[in-house]
């Protein structure tokens, strides 16, 4: 029986992209997927809604719930994990996808920008994880992972983006203070980040990068699988690279990730 199997799991930002990816290997196993984010119509520029999503993981062979949920609101959140308990009685597992970039300098980055990244990334990673904890406590093998690099203080990542830089590593420093709170509670408390560049929408933040430049959200989403199939007690605190996670699991070719195999992979930011 496939590993995440029966299990429930809740992912913020899952109507596309890493997010989509990561719901529907999980629905692949026969899991439930609650699917919260705010696209709840059809946008020109982004393809994809809760709804379009569910619909996906349902195809796939899971059970979805679609969640109209703005993590910045407290009581949206806390409604949307009070839905997932109820639909599907209980919740095993918190996917902290959601994330807002905006990759320019300080006199570039209106405090309207700056503010929606801070509220997004660190408090939505805070209260996602704070709404869902005391669900994930009663399941015999809960995990939090978060999308989020290793936390630097290298100047080089700071400099160029400042308030997207620290937004992003607020999830990290999240991730790292929860997985010490939580240590003895038998719940694994990680975070995932990629190698290399993700063919995502966020690729059109980037002057100059193509899609080809990035690997396939798939990669993320099976090295988040690998991790969430992990025994629970005892592996927490980890900042997990996805290539790495994948050779753990014994997986080394990586070419059916790759897009366009003429295009050079990008490294991703905040990874030397």
């Amino acid at each position: 029986m496939p590993a995440l199997t029966g299990k429930t799991l809740f992912i913020t930002g899952a109507s596309r992209g890493i997010g989509l990816a990561i719901a529907l290997r999980a629905a692949r196993d026969g899991a439930n997927v609650a699917i919260a984010a705010k696209s709840d119509v059809p946008n020109p520029k982004l393809p994809g809604t809760i709804h379009t999503a569910a619909a996906a993981v349902e195809e796939a062979g899971g059970r979805a719930l679609a969640l109209k949920c703005d993590i910045r609101e407290e009581a949206e959140v806390r409604e949307a994990v009070a839905k997932t308990v109820a639909a599907f009685g209980g919740l095993d597992i918190l996917v902290n996808n959601a994330s807002a970039i905006w990759l320019r300098g300080t006199l570039d980055t209106p405090m309207k920008r700056f503010d929606l990244m801070q509220q997004v990334n660190a408090r939505g990673t805070f209260l996602c994880a704070q709404a869902c904890l005391p669900q994930l406590l009663q399941a015999p093998d809960p995990h939090v992972l978060t999308l989020c690099p290793p936390p630097s203080l290298d100047p080089k990542w700071w400099g160029p983006h400042t308030g997207y830089t620290l937004a992003k590593t607020g999830m990290s420093l999240v991730t790292l203070g929860l997985a010490e709170e939580f240590r003895e509670r038998r719940i694994a408390i990680n975070a995932l980040w990629p190698r290399t560049l993700i063919a995502t929408d966020a690729l059109n933040m980037i002057p100059g990068v193509e899609p080809g430049n990035g690997r396939s959200p798939e990669i993320m989403a099976d090295a988040a699988h690998a991790i969430l199939c992990r025994p629970a007690a005892g592996f927490t605190g980890n900042f997990l690279i996805d290539d790495e996670v994948l050779a753990g699991a014994g997986v080394t070719d990586l070419s059916r990730y790759v897009l366009d195999p003429s295009q050079p992979l990008l490294p991703d930011l905040f990874l030397d």
